[in-house]
């Protein structure tokens, strides 16, 4: 095998989640070349083969993850998997029928990248106001154009800090990783203590965290325009509240990434400052004018909540 994909799941939406299969289904590249392992996250009923079975490639297992959390998840799809390339794909993602076989041929090329993403582009069930799309780039949508991208280390130019490849670094949804890369990961049990989607919990520290420890271990990231797939946004995912809800986790995980690897250019904070540091915030981003001043100060507050010394009682 070439490829393994890794489906972490967890309640999910049937109708996405039969997408994201038949999205599989339809790659050009032939079925013995990779397979694909839903990762059952503690779903409750558990997910049943059977009933996915004529949306699903013909090489899908299902593995059970009793334990919740993404970041349990993925590791144990990286531990169950077969083949020397990874690739990440959430339960709301619909692969380009071309994107195994541009992974498999990107890798080749570039010997140095140890994970890449690329183009991940949205299929609204509701369209966006003006409002919401200031804020759609919450939801694991990129789109840097045709140029690729691959980073220069974690110190570019001879930084003094190191810095993260924002524009070069894959997300999670679409993120091929070689196995080899991942062992380093793997190998951190640090990184369970990140902030990262659990049930109900809407934080990504994980993401972050694994492009870090992979740079850190010598590889590469890289940004290629060539891998395409859909992200299903259901309406309920533009809503005033999950936005903000989003931002704040979003915050809140990216902070803890930072530290963790020694790239957060803000100091760490006293907890007993974080209700001032909140209420004056609340004061800046005019929190109670409406939905963008609201999300734009739950995000200070996840900045803040990061940013407090580890140890540090709040």
């Amino acid at each position: 095998m070439d490829v393994s994909v890794i489906i972490p799941t967890h309640n999910p939406h049937e109708g996405r989640l039969r997408r994201t299969l038949a999205g599989l289904r339809a790659q050009g590249m032939d079925s013995n070349r990779w397979e694909t392992l839903v990762i059952d996250n503690a779903t409750s009923p558990p997910l049943d083969l059977p009933a996915l079975e004529d949306a699903a490639p013909a090489n899908l297992r299902i593995i059970r993850e009793p334990l919740l959390g993404l970041t349990h998840a993925r590791r144990r799809g990286f531990t169950e998997a077969g083949a020397p390339i990874l690739l990440l794909v959430d339960d709301d993602n619909v692969l380009e029928p071309d994107y195994l076989g541009n992974l498999v041929r990107l890798f080749a090329e570039h010997p140095r990248v140890g994970a890449c993403g690329g183009r991940s582009l949205a299929e609204f069930e509701r369209q966006p106001n003006a409002w919401q799309l200031d804020f759609i780039g919450l939801l694991a949508l990129r789109d840097y154009g045709d140029t690729p991208r691959i980073s220069n280390g974690l110190r570019p130019n001879g930084s003094a800090r190191i810095q993260y490849p924002v524009e070069s670094a894959p997300i999670g949804a679409g993120m091929g990783i070689r196995r080899a890369a991942a062992q380093s990961w793997l190998a951190d049990t640090s990184g369970r203590q990140l902030s990262d989607r659990r049930g109900g919990e809407l934080t990504s520290g994980g993401d972050n965290d694994i492009v870090l420890t992979v740079m850190e271990a010598g590889w590469e990231v890289a940004y290629f325009p060539e891998l395409r797939l859909t992200h299903l946004i259901p309406a309920a995912r533009l809503d005033e509240a999950y936005l903000a809800r989003l931002n704040r986790g979003i915050q809140k995980s990216w902070m803890q990434a930072l530290t963790k690897h020694g790239a957060n250019p803000w100091p760490a904070i006293a907890a007993w400052t974080v209700p001032l540091r909140k209420a004056k915030a609340w004061w800046t981003n005019r929190a109670w004018t409406g939905p963008t001043g609201r999300i734009l100060w739950e995000g200070a507050c996840g900045h803040f909540e990061g940013r407090v010394r580890p140890g540090d009682s709040p």
